[in-house]
Order: structure tokens, then sequence, then C-alpha cells
């Protein structure tokens, strides 16, 4: 009775991840996924933006990049805030926190619609990892601009 009442409920448990799966993966993932939520709205489009993204940082496979990217999704839905993952992304250089952004910027604007809960989310991951407004506004224009050009806009 008394370990029922002490234990972890189920939705407050670790999330189950691959054992070859490090936490600072982990935190990225959970954090890509959590900018492609913020809207509410999660798309496939942004779920192989995700996967890509993952990819690039990590030199995983297609299918290596989806398990961790489900990974990230169980972790992101059960995290109460976001402060466990950023944790991982303070500890990287400032160039790669400004590519980390600009990922997150991608997937923010992969929809073409800017959304003041992203925004914010936006805001405050920059704060947590002690990167600047403009450099955050600077990581933005570039990536508005890539878009604009692969859309041929």
């Amino acid at each position: 009775m008394f370990k029922k009442l002490f234990s972890k409920p189920k939705s407050q448990a670790s999330p189950t991840t691959a054992p070859d799966v490090e936490p600072i993966q982990l935190a990225i993932a959970a954090l890509l996924v959590e900018a492609a939520r913020a809207d509410e709205h999660y798309h496939d489009h942004e779920k192989a933006i995700i996967d890509q993204s993952l990819i690039a940082k990590f030199g995983l496979s297609l299918e290596a990049a989806q398990t961790l990217r489900a990974a990230g999704e169980e972790a992101q839905a059960g995290a109460h805030d976001i402060q466990r993952f950023t944790r991982f992304a303070k500890e990287m250089s400032p160039e790669e926190k400004i590519a980390f952004i600009e990922q997150l910027w991608e997937i923010v604007l992969s929809d073409g619609a800017r959304d003041s809960y992203e925004d914010t989310l936006m805001r405050r991951i920059c704060g947590l990892i002690y990167l600047e407004d403009r450099e955050s506004g600077e990581a933005r224009r570039r990536v508005t601009a890539r878009l604009a050009s692969q859309s041929g806009r």
C-alpha cells in the first residue's frame, strides 16, 4: 500500500527511451517538438523538419531520427516545463546555440504563420540558454529568407 502511495504517477514517470539516446539528444528533440506543438498544430511536415534537424545535428539515420523524435514527443508531453531540456542547450557553444535557434525558427515558421505562443516560446528558450533577442531576431530573418527562397516567394 505504501509503495503505491509514494510511487510516481504514470504521467510523471520518466520517458522510456532507447538505451543509446543521450540526454542532450532527448532534450534537443523535446525542444524541437515543443516548438512544433506551440501553436497546437503538429503536422507531418514539422515532423519531417525535426527528423532532418536531428539527422544533421547528431549524424543519425532517418530511422534513428524518427525514434529519437518519438522519444522527444513522449518527453515533451510528460514535461511540466522546458527548463529540464534547456539546461542541456545552455552548455552549447554560441555558434551551436544560434544554429539550434535557427532550427527552432524553421519549425515555427514552416507553416507560413507566426503565433503569439510560438513567439513567447522562442523568447523563453533564448532567455534560458542565454541567447540575446537580437541574435534570435537575426536567426529568424535568415530562416525567413531561406524559406522564401525555397518557396520562390
